[in-house]
């Protein structure tokens, strides 16, 4: 039990799960605009939540939002299962199978045994899609791969029923129904203003905002914390910039390819110098990253250090708050 579907690698996992899903379907939509339309990109942090015995820093929405916020937009419905019983749960995934239907699940890296041991820790966040069963083993189309691979039937219900923060709880997903032609002007609009709102926010868990908190909160970790947690802290925000689905930088070069693509869609020039000046920004996520991994790895607890990352993390606010609003004005 075969479907035909084509694996196409990406950068992150629920937007190459929705590009490849929709193409399956006929619709030709690339994964920065799945990531644009649906609205991915932000930066968000959440002190009260705990994954590795550290806050969440993500550069990215809840998982399912893209999917939900990209279908919503362009007029596609999608049917989304979460179950108690993995029998249930394994019941719903073979039927969709033998109805020739690909579906997304998520699911725990921890235990997904053809990832990287650097790789495999817990985070319940992941996606990819099952297109098939050969044997008892599942067909595993995981986008963040170069090829495809395979998980028995217990490899796959031990990712799908992984515990802690975000458990997937068996989630499967895929679209039900399609628009004749997908009408992406409006929804290119709506994403990026979407975006700017989030990013502009005034709370202070989410956009530019968090990301001072962060810059702020920084310098005091040495001393409040103490050299080895401020490193294990630091160490997190790294991971979950670089490490967990492409992070803050690489989600920024995905956001500027999308404004490059939007650009041409929406024949708006402006846009293509946003994509520029994004791809810039990226850049300096990264080099935070850098500087940051340099300090915890030597293990460093000297302030000057942190207070230099914190600066650092300051400038990169500061640039973003001024493109989202320059963003907003420009659609």
């Amino acid at each position: 039990m075969q479907i035909d579907f084509t694996h196409k690698q990406s950068a992150h996992c629920e937007n190459g799960v929705v590009s490849n899903l929709m193409r399956h379907n006929g619709f030709e939509v690339s994964e920065p605009m799945v990531f644009g339309i649906g609205s991915g990109l932000l930066f968000s942090y959440l002190p009260f939540i705990k994954v590795n015995y550290a806050p969440v820093f993500t550069y990215r929405v809840m998982p399912g939002l893209v999917f939900n916020r990209f279908a919503k937009r362009v007029g596609v419905k999608v049917k989304r299962e979460k179950f108690k019983d993995p029998k249930k749960a394994k019941e719903r995934l073979d039927q969709n199978l033998s109805d020739n239907n690909p579906v997304g699940l998520q699911v725990g890296v921890y235990n997904l045994i053809y990832f990287p041991d650097e790789y495999r820790f817990h985070f319940n966040a992941h996606n990819m899609v099952v297109y098939g069963k050969e044997n008892g083993n599942y067909l595993i189309s995981d986008p963040v791969m170069e090829d495809v691979t395979t998980l028995t039937e217990k490899q796959l219900e031990k990712v799908r029923f992984a515990k802690g923060a975000f458990a997937p709880k068996g989630h499967i997903y895929y679209p039900i129904s399609f628009p004749q032609k997908l009408e992406l002007e409006t929804a290119i609009i709506k994403g990026i203003k979407h975006t700017c709102r989030d990013m502009l926010a005034p709370a202070p868990i989410v956009g530019v905002r968090a990301m001072r908190w962060v810059a702020k909160n920084i310098k005091k970790w040495p001393k409040k914390l103490g050299t080895k947690k401020a490193n294990h802290y630091l160490g997190q925000i790294v991971r979950m910039q670089e490490e967990i689905g492409t992070g803050g930088g690489g989600f920024r070069y995905i956001y500027a390819a999308f404004l490059q693509e939007a650009s041409d869609v929406l024949r708006n020039e402006k846009l293509k110098d946003f994509s520029k000046e994004m791809t810039q920004i990226g850049d300096a996520w990264r080099d935070f990253a850098l500087e940051a991994s340099r300090i915890y790895k030597n293990r460093s607890g000297q302030l000057e250090n942190y207070d230099s990352i914190s600066d650092q993390l300051m400038s990169i606010a500061q640039r973003e708050e001024a493109f989202f609003k320059a963003l907003r004005k420009a659609v």
